[in-house]
């Protein structure tokens, strides 16, 4: 993971997801796809590359939770529980967002995903990115199946991506992340995925 220790390379990093790049990722689940939520112009090119429904959200990921905060309005006492339990890991939480959430990467709904997954060359990732937050999604085209390894992502997403980091032998389990609504203080389970809550 040297890559992420090269300063000019950051520094190129930073500036194409600043100019609306997108690039693409392993996590703990399965592979995925990001840009700078403050980028109209990486979130166009996300949902324009797959093809994706635009009343399909896109959520928030980062290596840790204090990074996502500012983007949810408030975490109920029970989601907080969650939070400490799960976090990282694969639950994706789904709070009402605060104003610094562009409606643009929620579909111009209210709410917002938020998830900090349990992968050590993400959390690399996030660590060297301005803001330290990536809105995302998975690396495939509509209606294919996500990417579960770095030849896959590359076959599905790599000629529209600014750069495809390699996995480092952190292999993703391929099981999608558990989704939960987590407005007031209601928990519903919305996707069962790897994690099952109590």
């Amino acid at each position: 993971m040297d890559i992420f220790d090269d300063l000019s390379f950051v520094k190129k990093l930073n500036d194409r997801l600043a100019k609306g790049g997108v690039v693409s990722f392993v996590t703990d689940t399965v592979w995925g796809v990001g840009c700078l939520p403050q980028s109209e112009d990486g979130v166009e090119n996300i949902y324009a590359l797959k093809n994706r429904d635009r009343s399909k959200p896109l959520i928030l990921m980062s290596d840790s939770v204090e990074h996502l905060l500012p983007y949810v309005k408030e975490i109920s006492p029970r989601a907080n529980e969650l939070v400490k339990k799960y976090f990282p890991g694969a639950l994706t939480l789904i709070f009402e967002k605060s104003d610094l959430t562009p409606d643009y990467m929620t579909s111009f709904k209210n709410t917002v995903g938020i998830r900090v997954p349990n992968n050590p060359v993400f959390k690399r990732l996030c660590e060297v990115i301005d803001g330290h937050v990536l809105a995302t999604t998975s690396a495939n085209l509509s209606g294919q199946e996500a990417a579960s390894n770095y030849q896959e992502a590359l076959k599905n997403v790599g000629e529209h991506m600014e750069f495809v980091f390699e996995d480092y032998g952190y292999h993703c389990q391929g099981l999608a992340s558990t989704v939960a609504l987590a407005v007031g203080d209601e928990i519903k389970v919305l996707r069962q995925g790897e994690v099952v809550i109590d």
